[in-house]
């Protein structure tokens, strides 16, 4: 059998580290940006507390993009202060945001409402990721929530928060059976091992997201024992 961690020199750039541990100091928050620079992975994902530190480090030019998570770990804010959140990131150096939506709108059947307010943050003009919750949405809820997405002007829709249960190739495949081609898929949640990575690329996931990124990409270039 063919070893499935060879020819992927194209994973990097499927890759967005998740730098969100708020007990990193500054310079561990440095080396973990170091660490994905130099793998070149696409992006880093952080807080907004930790935005100016990474971006700072970053710099302007070149590197990997830098995206704020919004509304995150449960999205459980009003729809001004998660406006407000998106605008001081993209004031403060964020290139996209991943934006955890209103569910309270979604399960009280205000899904107008609960697209209201993506677009508002899609009006900034910057690439916007919905982070939905796989492991706890109805299917139904989960079909209506991509197609509210997808018409608030999003890029790309996301697995999970990293909060549940591993990201699955099957979460994956129903993601792509929702979105049909629409927007992107972002796999995130428990994705330490390059066998789960790679199966979920071939499901049908875009990107990444894992805290693992370097670890990931170095355990790629390991020789098999």
């Amino acid at each position: 059998m063919a070893d499935p961690r060879q020819d992927q020199s194209d994973l990097p750039s499927c890759l967005d580290q998740a730098v969100l541990d708020p007990l990193l100091t500054v310079e561990q928050l440095h080396e973990r940006c170091d660490a994905g620079r130099q793998e070149r992975v696409r992006a880093i994902c952080t807080s907004l507390r930790q935005l100016p530190v990474l971006r700072e480090r970053l710099g302007g030019q070149g590197g990997p993009q830098l995206i704020a998570a919004i509304g995150f770990p449960f999205g459980a804010l009003p729809a001004q202060l998660r406006l407000a959140e998106a605008t001081w990131a993209a004031a403060h150096g964020a290139d996209e945001l991943d934006v955890v939506p209103d569910f309270s709108a979604l399960v009280t059947g205000d899904s107008g409402g609960f697209a209201e307010d993506l677009a508002a943050i899609t009006g900034l003009g910057l690439p916007v990721r919905v982070v939905l919750d796989m492991a706890r949405l109805p299917e139904e809820l989960l079909a209506t929530a991509v197609e509210a997405s997808i018409d608030a002007g999003a890029t790309g829709v996301q697995s999970g928060n990293g909060f549940g249960p591993p990201c699955q190739a099957a979460d994956i495949a129903v993601l792509s059976g929702l979105c049909r081609g629409r927007c992107a898929i972002k796999a995130a949640g428990g994705i330490h091992q390059p066998e789960l990575a790679l199966e979920l690329l071939e499901a049908g996931a875009a990107l990444l997201g894992t805290s693992s990124a370097p670890e990931l990409l170095q355990a790629l270039r390991r020789p098999i024992a």
